[in-house]
């Protein structure tokens, strides 16, 4: 295998730098439409160069019919100047809700529809609130239908460490995990690394030029604002130069990348390229396309052509010590304030989002509202998953039990810990709270000596909220559930 290109499962062997065609949808904007011929040429222009495996998404505008398009050009050639059948990726990314096997056969075949194959060599799938525990049905589902030769691997886009857990946890055999990952939104590098080194799981990283900022282009430039801007990627990756530090923080950066460049006689973004495929889970970074216009294949050839000395890494290393991390873990961008996406603040979509609770109100007390998850004990035990009375919402002791009483994550207390608190915040998210609400939680635990991965997950949730917390062992837990913990929150105003 030569160096520009990986492994990425077996039987799954990719190029290194992936051709992106999210920016097909900024294309498309405003009602316009490409023409699916053209486009589907200028695709398998990339084919023709080398770049040979493609990443896009079931709402990439037409971007699952161009590539179709340019599968047909090439197989009618007949062995002609592409060396490989191109290996495709796309996305499932559904509103969050009930995921049975009907619904998910369906998303599937919509997009084997459009690209007009018999089987998705990577399927990757993106749940957007992680509340709704539906994501797990349809992951089981999703992993049927690999066995059944409808996909070929699977990978999930957006998900956050913890999240990852819970489904390796579950026994999902998963490929990939498609995150940001640049030298502006180095998350990935920490806890995120080393879970996937650890599972065999690579890492799909995209962003890594911010939208184009990470240019010779941008060296030296004025200072643009996100209202100056016109393309939603720029728009995006604008809002993240804010979050580390600003504009002249981003300068330094760009300015170091700038003085490596100039020693190895390649580009900016050859620089901050080749430092994201050094990282050590990533498998491939994603390089996005803008069909019919600029394209930049000489220059992505050159990523691989040089090598980084130590000096190299000192000069980078040494610029970004002066930038912030980025809040959180992967994916949080799009889940929880702040919203570096092109449209800012995302709270009024995720607000819209079917929840996952009903709250009712409590015979002969309408001012105290409750809600049920559904399960046989809370009718046959007497009890309410979560109440509401005035400003106060307690949450009973939860465990890891799914919709069907069944235990998730068995065996695994840090993926136990993730699935409850999910089941806390849909209650909380019922009652008209959150967990920035929440002012004290009780954590008990079956084995003393795993408050430390309980207590991490833990962390993850309330970074902001800091709740006071209680934690205990207890060693004769109901079943063979190895955590439990009880909530309550305070909702002002």
């Amino acid at each position: 295998m030569t160096p520009d290109r990986i492994l990425l499962a077996p039987g799954l062997e990719i190029r290194r730098v992936v051709t992106g065609l999210w920016q097909v949808a900024d294309l498309e904007r405003d009602g316009r439409e490409l023409d699916l011929d053209s486009a589907g040429r200028a695709l398998a222009d990339y084919a023709d160069a080398g770049f040979d495996t493609f990443d896009m998404a079931d709402h990439y505008g037409s971007a699952e019919l161009i590539a179709g398009r340019c599968l047909d050009l090439l197989a009618s050639r007949d062995g002609g100047p592409a060396a490989r059948t191109p290996v495709v990726f796309t996305k499932w990314c559904p509103k969050p809700g009930e995921m049975t096997p009907d619904v998910v056969r369906a998303g599937v075949q919509r997009s084997l529809d459009r690209l007009g194959v018999a089987k998705i060599d990577l399927l990757q799938f993106h749940w957007w609130t992680f509340e709704h525990p539906a994501y797990l049905d349809a992951m089981r589902e999703l992993q049927a239908l690999r066995t059944e030769g409808l996909i070929g691997h699977l990978g999930v886009t957006n998900f956050d460490t913890d999240h990852l857990r819970v489904l390796a946890a579950e026994g999902i055999d998963i490929a990939a995990n498609q995150v940001c990952f640049s030298l502006l939104d180095r998350r990935a590098a920490d806890e995120m690394s080393d879970f996937c080194l650890q599972h065999d799981i690579k890492l799909l990283a995209y962003g890594t030029l911010a939208g184009g900022f990470l240019t010779d282009k941008w060296v030296g430039a004025a200072d643009k604002k996100v209202s100056d801007l016109d393309d939603w990627s720029k728009m995006k990756y604008r809002r993240f130069i804010d979050a580390i530090g600003g504009w002249d923080v981003f300068q330094d950066i760009l300015r170091a990348l700038s003085d490596v460049a100039e020693k190895h006689n390649v580009s900016v973004a050859n620089i901050a390229t080749r430092w994201v495929l050094e990282q050590r889970a990533v498998g491939a970074i994603i390089v996005g396309a803008r069909l019919g216009e600029n394209e930049h294949r000489d220059d992505n050839l050159r990523v691989l052509s040089f090598v980084f000395d130590d000096e190299d890494r000192a000069t980078i290393d040494a610029a970004c010590a002066g930038s912030a991390r980025l809040i959180g873990d992967c994916g949080d961008e799009y889940r929880r304030p702040p919203f570096l996406t092109a449209s800012g603040d995302l709270s009024h979509h995720l607000d819209s989002l079917p929840k996952v609770y009903s709250a009712v109100a409590m015979p002969g007390r309408p001012n105290r509202l409750r809600i049920d998850t559904g399960t046989v004990w809370e009718g046959a035990c007497g009890f309410s998953r979560a109440i509401r009375q005035g400003e106060r919402i307690v949450v009973s002791g939860t465990t890891a039990t799914d919709g069907g009483g069944n235990m998730v994550c068995k065996g695994d207390v840090a993926g136990q810990t993730v699935y409850v608190l999910d089941k806390i915040a849909a209650s909380l998210s019922a009652l008209g709270g959150s967990l920035d609400d929440v002012i004290r939680t009780r954590i008990y635990l079956r084995d003393a000596t795993q408050w430390v991965a309980v207590g991490r997950v833990h962390g993850h949730y309330f970074e902001t909220a800091r709740p006071v917390n209680t934690l205990v062992e207890i060693s004769d837990l109901v079943g063979e559930y190895d955590v439990e913990i009880e909530a309550e929150a305070w909702v002002d105003g």
